[in-house]
C-alpha cells in the first residue's frame, strides 16, 4: 500500500476501516482520500457513482438505514467534526448476520469507513457540528428505503451515550422495527 492504509474490522468480513497518509506542511496538508488502485489491492472493488454529504447537530442520529432491492456499498468519512458510526450485518448467509460494528470517524483521525452491500447504516454525531460525507455504489432509491430500529435490544449497538443525551431523529427512524421484524419480512 502507497497512500493508504485498509484494516480490517473485528470478525465482520467486509467492513473496513482506511486510513490516509497525511502529509502536512506550514500550509497545511493533502491527503488522498480515494484511490482506485489502492482499494483494489486491498480488495473493495467497487464503482461509485453518487457522492452525497449531509450536515447535524450534535446529538443528531441517522439511520440505521439500508436500500431493500439495489443495495449500496458506500464509502464515508467526517471532514468536520466528529461521529460514532455504525455498520450491521444484513448478508443472508452471513456468520456474523445481525452483529455490529462501530467506529468514530472525525476530522482529526481522518479515518473512512468503507461498508459493502447489505449493511443497515448509521452514526451520531458526537461534536456540536458534522459534516458527513458518503460515496455510494448504487443510485438513491426512494420507494427502496428500509431500516432497522437504532436501539434494537437483539442488536445492542452500544452507542456512546452522554449524560443528559438528547437525541435528535427524523420522522421516520424512530419507527423502524428490530431485526426480528426484518429476519421475518424477509423469511430468515
Amino acid at each position: 500500500m502507497g497512500q493508504i492504509k485498509v484494516e480490517n474490522c473485528g470478525d465482520i468480513e467486509g467492513l473496513k476501516i482506511i486510513t490516509p497518509t497525511v502529509h502536512g506542511d506550514n500550509r497545511g496538508y493533502f491527503m488522498e482520500t480515494y484511490n482506485k488502485r489502492e482499494f483494489f489491492e486491498a480488495g473493495i472493488d467497487v464503482e461509485f457513482v453518487q457522492d452525497n454529504q449531509s450536515a447535524s447537530k450534535k446529538g443528531v442520529l441517522r439511520g440505521l438505514h439500508f436500500q431493500k432491492n439495489f443495495p449500496q456499498d458506500k464509502l464515508v468519512r467526517v471532514i468536520k467534526g466528529e461521529v460514532f458510526d455504525v455498520a450491521v450485518d444484513l448478508r443472508e448467509g452471513s456468520k456474523t448476520f445481525g452483529k455490529w460494528f462501530g467506529v468514530v470517524l472525525s476530522e482529526e483521525n481522518k479515518k473512512q469507513f468503507f461498508i459493502p452491500k447489505n449493511f443497515a447504516h448509521g452514526f451520531l454525531v458526537l461534536s456540536d457540528y458534522a459534516e458527513f460525507c458518503y460515496k455510494c455504489s448504487d443510485f438513491w432509491h426512494p420507494n427502496d428505503e428500509g431500516g432497522l430500529l437504532w436501539n434494537d435490544p437483539e442488536i445492542g449497538i452500544e452507542w456512546p451515550l452522554w449524560e443528559g443525551a438528547e437525541l435528535i431523529f427524523s420522522e421516520k427512524d424512530p419507527k423502524w422495527g428490530g431485526i426480528a421484524e426484518y429476519k421475518k419480512e424477509r423469511n430468515l
